[in-house]
């Protein structure tokens, strides 16, 4: 318990030192920590943070993600990295960089799965910038994520380009669906009309009567010439017939 309030107060004095004592003083002190120093200060800081994401302070940790972004993202990142790293064991590496214009403070965690770098950002006035959680895999783990990304990607290529030929296979069927639908009546093509058959001619020096009417009517001519009642003595014997063309 009496760990977990000093871990406590370090953060609020963190949070709050940028509000406290003479900027200048506060710079100078900045550039004379040590590197053990800003190890000892970013490792507390870090457990901290993983004492308030430890699921028995929530209503402390939603309170100072509400407070500072920075710390929000900084719990957000070591939650997601712990379904892959397990269980905290230790932190088995250490190191800091102090330059001009802050601290950066690398730790790498031991987990009962994988291993993570922790990588925290400070500026100039000891306020946190940045943190964040990578864990650590090994190499046929990163070629087997590549490998399932790589197979995601063309899968989804694929799967596209197969809907898109059947979207277009479909088209062949519009035509006819929609002249189910519209059921218009196909006009019949007129039908080309008989010509009249010519009318027969008849042929050259053909009779057109019989040759007994011939015969009764050139009788009859005669004997009404003659004077004659009837055509009982008349015999005609031939009929010859000229062309008049």
């Amino acid at each position: 318990m009496k760990k977990w309030l000093l871990v406590l107060g370090m953060i609020t004095c963190i949070l709050g030192a940028s509000a406290c004592g003479d900027e200048q003083k506060d710079a100078a002190a900045w550039m004379e920590m040590s590197e053990e120093e800003a190890i000892y200060n970013g490792e507390g800081f870090f457990l901290s943070v993983r004492e308030l994401c430890s699921g028995a302070y929530e209503a402390d940790k939603a309170q100072y993600a509400k407070a500072d972004p920075v710390l929000a993202a900084a719990f957000a990142s070591w939650e997601s990295a712990q379904a892959d790293m397990g269980d905290y064991v230790d932190i088995v590496e250490r190191s800091a960089e102090i330059n001009d214009d802050g601290i950066i403070v690398n730790l790498k965690v031991d987990g009962t799965s994988h291993d993570a770098n922790i990588e925290m950002i400070f500026d100039d006035e000891y306020r946190l910038t940045s943190m964040s959680t990578n864990v650590i895999y090994s190499f046929k783990e990163l070629m087997a994520k590549a490998f399932m990304n790589t197979l995601l990607g063309m899968g989804t290529v694929f799967i596209v380009l197969i809907l898109i030929s059947l979207i277009i296979s479909c088209f062949t069927f519009i035509p006819k669906i929609q002249a189910a639908f519209t059921k218009k009546p196909k006009q019949e093509a007129a039908k080309p009309v008989p010509a009249a058959a010519p009318a027969a001619v008849p042929a050259a020096g053909e009779d057109e009567t019989d040759d007994l009417e011939l015969v009764a009517v050139i009788a009859a001519a005669i004997a009404a010439s003659e004077g004659a009642s009837s055509t009982d003595g008349f015999v005609v014997r031939s009929i010859r017939k000229r062309r008049m063309f």
